[in-house]
């Protein structure tokens, strides 16, 4: 069983700057998500999308944030255990004990918990059901990679619409289909987007997926017609995520909902354990990333005190080592 100051649970935006600032006070820090790549929610589903509540950044965009994140705690050496989920939590001496999916323990100081909505899953889209070549997804990590491409995007919330605006500029062709005349998506966006050369077809539905290793296209169902098939490359199902706590609740946390209970220092009802970052849940609680990297010093700072009672709860500025 290996042993580490800090375990982050959640390599999303909150968990990557808590990692920083546990480096910066001298601990060493393990970064556990079950994805494949750091930057949680915002890498996963909207890298390319503007930013614009990032203090000192008059935007930024989602992989900008991640990437830089990551710079910042790179001097620091945190350890990152991707693509792993961490399973149980034990108790050992009033000390936590992580155990992940892959069989590996971590002894932990502390357990800072910034895991964002928890683990999410991408809502099916019905057509593709027993399709199983490429070019079927429900994000793109990489806009790059569709150029060129008859994209099909369908759903009608920000995400869709989303991915229309940052696509057209790169694809062939957009096109979008929704079940309804209405859309979820903010209307300032809908109206950008219907002011490009973007396809949007209403009360109508992907109703089949062509071809074997990979789509060639689509068949689009509407209310007044029969099926009409469009040329694809890549179908974008935009319908949104479930979101699970998974493990975390057998873990013997306080919650609320989807949330986790904290204190004014980020503390749970379980000694030694944190949380930072959308899943922690307080009165007056504003979901925004801008408060979760304060949550995250807050945290970190508090778990520093749980590890070593002599330590200072606050260590100072960064600037005070200039």
């Amino acid at each position: 069983m290996r042993a580490v100051d800090v375990a982050i649970v959640g390599a999303g935006p909150t968990g990557l700057f808590a990692a920083y600032y546990a480096g910066f006070r001298g601990l060493s820090t393990a970064v556990i998500d079950a994805l494949p790549a750091p930057g949680g929610q915002v890498a996963a589903m909207y890298p390319e999308k503007a930013i614009f509540d990032i203090a000192g950044f008059p935007v930024i965009k989602g992989r900008e944030l991640v990437a830089n994140l990551v710079e910042q705690a790179a001097p620091y050496q945190p350890e990152y255990l991707l693509g792993v989920r961490a399973d149980t939590l034990d108790l050992v001496d009033g000390r936590p004990v992580l155990g992940l999916a892959d069989g590996a323990r971590l002894a932990c100081g502390a357990v800072v918990i910034t895991g964002g909505m928890g683990s999410f899953t991408p809502r099916p889209l019905p057509a593709a059901a027993g399709f199983s070549g490429d070019g079927i997804v429900y994000f793109v990590p990489r806009l790059a990679d569709l150029t060129g491409h008859d994209v099909v995007i369908v759903g009608g919330g920000d995400s869709a619409f989303d991915w229309a605006l940052a696509l057209q500029p790169l694809a062939r062709s957009v096109t979008i289909v929704h079940r309804r005349d209405r859309f979820r998506a903010h209307a300032a966006t809908v109206e950008r987007v219907r002011a490009l050369p973007v396809r949007i077809v209403v009360n109508a539905q992907l109703t089949a997926v062509h071809g074997t290793t990979r789509v060639t296209g689509v068949d689009i169902t509407t209310g007044d017609g029969g099926p009409q098939t469009v040329p694809a490359d890549t179908v974008v199902a935009a319908l949104g995520f479930t979101a699970d706590l998974g493990p975390l609740t057998t873990w013997g946390l306080a919650l609320d909902k989807r949330h986790i209970r904290v204190d004014s220092a980020m503390a749970t009802n379980l000694p030694r354990v944190f949380a930072a970052g959308d899943i922690a849940d307080y009165p007056g609680k504003v979901r925004l990333i801008a408060t979760g990297f304060g949550e995250a010093a807050t945290a970190v700072n508090n778990a520093a005190v749980a590890i070593d009672p002599s330590a200072h709860l606050f260590p100072g500025h960064s600037s005070d080592g200039t």
